[in-house]
This record gives structure tokens, sequence and C-alpha cells, in this order.
């Protein structure tokens, strides 16, 4: 084949350190506007920035000639920056060190962005805890519950 095709659709969701409320009401908007467009800065697409006030959710396509674990390590160096120096009230905000990335089949994506979209809503019935065990499970992702949250 002469030419690569490739159409890769992450669903990806990091928190806040130590899921501290963080993303406060002023920050939030923005700050999912910011990592949207980082998304394209680097080349991919951001098809959904959603979350609640410890974590967030992203559903992008990413090219295929950049690391996942790249992409994810620069929107949280980055976004962490920008807050710090665009919110005098966000100094201590960070993200933990770790993340979930999931593929999406093309067939999904509608269903991943409401889904993404529509973070507040469902966090009224489960804990981002439970939602990110949840995911993991229905991913086939095997775990140690006792080092997820160290």
């Amino acid at each position: 084949m002469a030419h690569s095709y490739v159409h890769l659709i992450y669903h990806i969701v990091f928190a806040t350190k130590d899921r501290y409320p963080l993303i406060t009401e002023p920050i939030r908007d923005r700050l999912f506007e910011y990592l949207g467009g980082m998304i394209r800065q680097t080349g991919g697409v951001s098809l959904g920035v959603g979350g609640t006030n410890n974590h967030v959710h992203i559903l992008a396509k990413i090219r295929q000639d950049k690391a996942l674990s790249d992409v994810i390590k620069d929107l949280k160096a980055n976004s962490t920056n920008w807050v710090h120096e665009t919110f005098p009230t966000g100094q201590k905000f960070y993200w933990q060190s770790g993340y979930g990335a999931f593929t999406v089949s093309e067939s999904q994506v509608e269903v991943v962005r409401n889904y993404v979209l529509n973070q507040e809503k469902h966090h009224q019935k489960r804990t981002f805890e439970e939602e990110f065990i949840q995911l993991l499970r229905m991913h086939g992702v095997e775990f140690d519950e006792r080092y997820l949250w160290k």
C-alpha cells in the first residue's frame, strides 16, 4: 500500500492532583477551550472537552505521528502553566500524574461525545472514582484498586 490511512480517536480522562475540586467555575469553560485548542495545535481534532471540578474528559482525533503519552504530557503541563498565568486563584492547580485513554470506534463517537459534554449531569449519580473504575472495566483494563489512586 502506497499510503498510510489512520483514524485514531481517543477518550482521554485525567484528574486534578488528589482529585481536589480545582476546576472552579471561573476556570472551567476557558480551560476546556484551551485544552481543545492544544489538541488542534498538535494537528489533532478536538471532538469535545468536558468535566467537573476535579477531572476532565477529552474526545479527540490524534495524529498517528504523535505519541499519545506525549500529547497528554503536553496537555497537562501547558494547561497547568496557563491556569497559573491566567487565574490569580489558580496557583494551587495541578493535574495528577496518571491518566486513562481509551480508543473509540467511529460508530460510538456521538455517544462518547454526549457523555463527555454532559459530565455535570452524569456526576449527580456517581463519583469520579466510580466512573473511572467503570471505564477501566468496560475497556478490559487490568488494575489493582489498592494502587489506583496513589
